[in-house]
C-alpha cells in the first residue's frame, strides 16, 4: 500500500475531467436556446439597471433568486449529484442563497452604490459572467457546448451575483446582515469551484478565483470594511 504522502489531490477526484465537462454539454443541449436569451436579459439589465435605482436592484435580486434555485434543481441535483457525493449539499446551499436573494428583493432600504469605480467593477464582473466565462471552454480547447452560462451553470451565476452585490448597499442593519450572508455563500462557492477545477488541472480555476478576489477587494476598498454605506 502506498504511503499517504505519495498521493496528489487529483488522486481523490471522484470523476474524470471529461465526465465533468460533459455535464455542461448535456445541460446546454437540454436547455437550448435559454443561453442566448439569458445573455440578452443580463445585458439588458446592465443597460437598464443603473437608471432605475433601488427598484431595479430588487427586481434583479428576484431574478437572481430564480437563477440560483434553477441551478440547484436543474443542474446540481440531477446532473452533478450522481458523480459527486457533496453535490446534494451544494444544492441546499444554492437554495438557501435563492431564499436570501428573494428576501433581499423585499427590502425597501436596498440602494445602489454611487457612480464610481465600485459600480464599474460590478459591471465588468457581470459582463464577464455573461460573455467572457462561456468562452473559456473554446479558449481552453473544449467544445463551445461545454461552456458555462449564467443562470444555467453555478460559476457564472455566482460571479454575476458578486457583481450585483457589489452594486448593492444599505444602511439598514437587517439588510446589511443579509447582504453579508449572500456575499459569504457566493464567495464560498467560488472557493469550492476553484479547488475542484485546480484538482482537475484546469486553468479555469484561476478565472473563478480572480473574479471572487476582484469583487472582495472592490467591496472592502472603501474604508476597509465590507459593505460600508
Amino acid at each position: 500500500m502506498s504511503e499517504w504522502w505519495t498521493y496528489r489531490p487529483s488522486d481523490f477526484l471522484m470523476f474524470a475531467p471529461r465526465t465533468y465537462w460533459r455535464l455542461f454539454e448535456l445541460h446546454n443541449e437540454a436547455w437550448w436556446p435559454a443561453q442566448p436569451l439569458l445573455v440578452l436579459a443580463g445585458l439588458g439589465w446592465l443597460w437598464w439597471g443603473p437608471r432605475h435605482g433601488s427598484a431595479a436592484l430588487r427586481a434583479t435580486a428576484a431574478g437572481l433568486a430564480a437563477a440560483w434555485a434553477f441551478v440547484a434543481l436543474a443542474f446540481l441535483l440531477p446532473r452533478y449529484a450522481p458523480i459527486h457525493w457533496a453535490a446534494s449539499g451544494f444544492a441546499i446551499v444554492f437554495l438557501a442563497q435563492a431564499l436570501g436573494l428573494a428576501a433581499l428583493a423585499t427590502r425597501a432600504d436596498l440602494h445602489a452604490a454611487p457612480p464610481g469605480p465600485r459600480r464599474r467593477i460590478a459591471a465588468l464582473l457581470c459582463g464577464w459572467a455573461l460573455l467572457g466565462h462561456p468562452l473559456l471552454a473554446p479558449a481552453l480547447g473544449r467544445p463551445w457546448l461545454q461552456g458555462e452560462f449564467f443562470g444555467l451553470a453555478p460559476d457564472p451565476t455566482a460571479i454575476a451575483t458578486l457583481g450585483f452585490l457589489l452594486w448593492a448597499g444599505s444602511v439598514g442593519r437587517v439588510t446589511r446582515w443579509l447582504l453579508r450572508l449572500l456575499w459569504t455563500l457566493a464567495t464560498a462557492w467560488c472557493v469550492v469551484s476553484t479547488a475542484t477545477l485546480w484538482t482537475m488541472g484546469s486553468a479555469q480555476g484561476w478565472a473563478v478565483l480572480a473574479a471572487a478576489l476582484v469583487a472582495l477587494v472592490a467591496a472592502c476598498a472603501r474604508g476597509g470594511r465590507l459593505l460600508r454605506p
